[in-house]
């Protein structure tokens, strides 16, 4: 079978890797790929948000499965796209991604239907939501409401943060029309966990555990960002909390979205806060995370094509995934500067000599191709993911790789997975 996988980052990257090894796939491309991708699948150059190219070139190269990436074509529209045109594409349609793609959908789904989550008001006008951080006091969280590639969120420890955030998002729009809505949220303390589940709208797959690291800083500290490194599994997951993720949370999701006339089909994944061994909600996101994906997809034994199948076809009933019995780890190598203005555009050493360590994969994520070099073209560039025995093992196979590695300017955290020795 054919496959197209949409996206041309890291997640994309781990995707186009796993899928390639299935024995029922006889072709991938990927629109717009990277160039590490390039070296996996054909690479065509069409944007994630063009959805008439992309429909047209599934249409002419008779795609058997289209796999998409992102969450902004997920909210275009591009599922309902391929639906009506008779293709099968993995992902949800436009009404289910707004579990993603607007904070207030989702928080009201919540509360609606009794999950587990913080406090929360949304709020159209600055002055209110100013007004609101005022009474409530710090910490406290803001969030904009619409797709701001996981940077729209900002934890205040003071009132004057919170505010200068407001402004940023709804006066300054720092996040365009994602921000003209925001909500704020009670602080949440404790751990935070990745949580993914395969459905079909009505079945659920749960995935191994994983722990994210958004802060730029070691020890979490400094702003947001996209995601600077996951582990997996992540042992503040423990068996008992695996089932009430499931119970409490994941099940009433994929329930409550059905009866408000819009089944979620897809991944889903859960951002999760764990204090006293209770699961909360931060988030949803309608697609593998990035960089979680790198070490999930590295553990998994199972051939994902056909859980991707089943997914897309309603009938996940049955289905099963097998892990290696391994532990991954995923370092994200960014450029100079971000999360804020990007030092781009310096050629990457070491990309060979990584190669050539076993056991480790570098998964490419903003990179590009200039006069034959590869150079860093975005915020996050590679996703270095090691295996190993145990986490320790595997946090030692990834800096060795991490390490081989650089061009001027490059920023890494040194901690990802600390948390888990502790465990």
């Amino acid at each position: 079978m054919k496959v197209l996988v949409v996206g041309g980052g890291g997640r994309e990257h781990a995707l186009v890797w796993k899928i390639g090894q299935s024995p029922l796939v006889t072709k991938v491309w990927c629109a717009p790929g990277n160039p590490g991708i390039a070296g996996l699948a054909e690479c065509v150059p069409v944007a994630v948000d063009d959805l008439d190219a992309l429909l047209a070139f599934a249409r002419t190269h008779a795609v058997d499965l289209t796999v998409v990436g992102p969450e902004l074509p997920l909210t275009l529209g591009i599922v309902d796209r391929f639906q009506a045109a008779g293709l099968t594409i993995f992902g949800p349609n436009a009404a289910a991604a707004r579990l993603e793609g607007s904070k207030k959908f989702s928080k009201d789904l919540m509360a609606k239907y009794a999950i587990p989550t913080a406090a929360y008001q949304a709020f159209d006008s600055r002055d209110e939501a100013v007004d609101y951080i005022r009474r409530q006091g710090a910490p406290i969280v803001v969030k904009a409401d619409g797709l701001a590639a996981g940077k729209g969120v900002v934890v205040a420890t003071t009132v004057e943060e919170a505010v200068q955030a407001v402004d940023e998002i709804m006066v300054d729009a720092i996040f365009g029309a994602a921000g003209a809505r925001v909500v704020i949220e009670e602080f949440m303390a404790g751990e935070e966990a990745s949580f993914f589940a395969f459905t079909d709208g009505k079945n659920i797959l749960p995935l191994a555990s994983a722990q994210d690291h958004k802060r730029i800083f070691d020890d979490d500290q400094g702003p947001n960002t996209g995601g600077m490194g996951a582990y997996s599994p992540a042992p503040v997951v423990t068996d008992r909390l695996h089932r009430d993720i499931v119970e409490t949370i994941v099940r009433p999701t994929i329930d409550g979205m059905a009866a408000e006339g819009s089944p979620y089909a897809g991944i889903l994944y859960v951002g999760l806060m764990i204090a006293e061994g209770k699961p909360r909600v931060v988030e949803y996101n309608a697609r593998f995370g990035d960089p979680e994906a790198q070490p999930l997809l590295v553990r998994m034994k199972s051939d994902i094509v056909p859980l991707l199948l089943a997914s897309a076809r309603g009938e996940l009933s049955g289905e099963r995934i097998e892990w290696l019995d391994k532990a991954a780890v995923c370092v994200v190598m960014a450029s100079g500067g971000y999360p804020g203005p990007l030092d781009l555009g310096h050629e990457i050493q070491g990309l060979a000599a990584a190669a050539q360590i076993d056991d480790l994969l570098v998964f490419h994520a903003g990179t590009a191709l200039q006069q034959g070099e590869i150079v860093n073209s975005g915020g996050r560039v590679l996703g270095v993911t090691g295996l190993g025995a145990t986490v320790a093992e595997a946090i030692d196979k990834v800096y060795l790789g991490v390490q081989a590695i650089s061009w001027p300017g490059a920023q890494y955290r040194t901690d990802i997975g600390r948390k888990a020795l502790g465990r």
